[in-house]
């Protein structure tokens, strides 16, 4: 099977308030065998992933961790909702602060990728969106520890693994970055065909980025501020 089955059949049986002697009568199978593979150490066969599908009403791509969506439905761009739009009406509170943030976060990230696009490198770009995912990932799952009951059952990294392991990574994406961009890369990806397609200067940011221009300068001034690095 794969280690997402064990984590989603567990999730599920959970959130739905069943035990474990109750859905495994009603899967027909012994408690002992389904808490096996709630624990990953047998895998099932086709059978079971089915009727497993069918008592929770999801598909078995779902099961399986190959869709978020519990339909089997796969998500594309435009299903994917726009952060400011799902959020006007809960804007950050307190002071501007946050705000003028998240702003120069994702205006910098809109010059990244529109970069990312001139260069036309889907290795470079699979590597840079993994290493933002990561640290996405690793500052939320931070902040969501710190509340107090919130369940860690939808992560199937463990709390105490899950600093060290998408730190690491994070390494390895930043490495493989580096390699792909200097021409570099490793067996199974594409080096930058054209890296004058990512040279850009302070004036062609300018005339190609007006409104993103700024929010990168700012963010730059602020995390190297952060860096509190001396280089006289």
């Amino acid at each position: 099977m794969n280690s997402d089955f064990p984590r989603i059949i567990t999730l599920l049986r959970q959130e739905s308030k069943r035990t474990q002697k109750k859905t495994a009568q009603d899967l027909g199978i012994s408690q002992a065998l389904l808490s096996h593979y709630e624990r990953g150490i047998r895998e099932c066969g086709l059978d079971f992933l089915t009727r497993t599908a069918d008592y929770y009403g999801v598909s078995c791509d779902y099961l399986l961790g190959r869709t978020p969506d519990r339909t089997g439905a796969q998500i594309a761009a435009d299903d994917i909702p726009d952060a400011d739009a799902v959020l006007r009406d809960n804007r950050l509170r307190g002071s501007a602060v946050p705000t003028l943030n998240k702003k120069l976060i994702v205006n910098s990230l809109g010059l990244l990728y529109d970069l990312l696009q001139r260069a036309d490198c889907r290795s470079l770009t699979s590597e840079v969106s993994s290493f933002l995912m990561l640290a996405v990932y690793k500052v939320f799952r931070l902040v969501y520890s710190a509340g107090r009951g919130n369940t860690q059952k939808f992560f199937s990294v463990s709390e105490g693994m899950s600093r060290g392991a998408s730190s690491a990574a994070m390494e390895l994406a930043e490495s493989r970055i580096a390699c792909i961009a200097s021409g570099r890369p490793e067996k199974g990806s594409a080096a930058v065909e054209n890296p004058e397609s990512l040279s850009i200067s302070e004036e062609s940011m300018a005339a190609d980025y007006p409104m993103l221009r700024q929010s990168l300068l700012g963010l730059i001034k602020m995390a190297e501020d952060k860096m509190d690095w001396d280089d006289k």
